[in-house]
């Protein structure tokens, strides 16, 4: 994969799942914009999924100096 690719992954998961996400927005309205944070990126599939794409585009990112 290169950057392009992954950037653009990242943006069709981003597009497709996270924007009106009605789980976010359920969890930011009960307990606010921290825990819907901490949901997203410790128990949301889609989060994880997006850190490992992020940790992908870091390791090239060191590569392409």
């Amino acid at each position: 994969m290169n950057k392009i690719s992954i950037m653009n992954e990242i943006d069709e998961m981003f597009d497709m799942y996270c924007d009106g996400c009605f789980v976010k927005r359920q969890i930011r309205k009960d307990h606010g914009k921290t825990a819907a944070h901490r949901f997203c990126i410790s128990e949301c599939t889609v989060g994880s999924q997006l850190q490992f794409l992020g940790k992908e585009l870091n390791k090239i990112g060191t590569h392409e100096k």
